[in-house]
């Protein structure tokens, strides 16, 4: 189990990398051992260390799941002021990505409150073109259970968190 002080900060770190990556990465590996990794902008947290993503269209999950449900969840921060900001003072603010160790559960229609979470993120790029051939389809999710992480670190640029 992971404690709910580390817990609240990965949220918060996977909420600032989508805020500025608009995804995440997950890495699977194929039957062959050969590994897949696939970015996802619609992972979601839940406060019971698990969370759940929009699978529609990867189609290395559906080939990968039914192997091996075990993944790694990376989120890492690229926006380029905190880049800029943390190289010039030497230090990190905060952590600038994290890994969750996730087992990824069977693909299976998306709840009412599911469907208005991904409508909320995507709210502001609704209207583009892009977002309408990309985003208008969503009806699937796959849930995943957290059973491990690590920050990603630069030991010394480090901020003194007590986590």
């Amino acid at each position: 189990m992971i404690d709910s002080q580390n817990w609240q900060q990965i949220i918060k770190t996977i909420s600032t990398v989508q805020r500025a990556s608009m995804h995440c990465s997950i890495a699977t590996v194929d039957q062959l051992g050969q590994p897949n990794i696939t970015p996802i902008g619609t992972v979601f947290l839940k406060n019971n260390q698990t969370g759940f993503f929009f699978d529609t269209y990867s189609e290395s999950f559906k080939e990968n799941i039914p192997n091996n449900s075990k993944a790694c969840l990376q989120a890492v921060n690229s926006k380029r002021f905190f880049w800029l900001k943390s190289m010039i003072l030497g230090k990190f603010s905060d952590f600038p990505g994290v890994r969750l160790n996730i087992e990824i559960g069977e693909l299976r229609i998306a709840t009412a409150e599911e469907l208005a979470m991904i409508e909320q993120r995507i709210k502001p790029l609704s209207w583009t073109k892009g977002s309408q051939l990309i985003w208008s389809s969503f009806t699937h999710v796959r849930d995943f259970n957290v059973t491990g992480f690590k920050w990603v670190q630069y030991p010394t640029m480090m901020p003194n968190h007590q986590l």
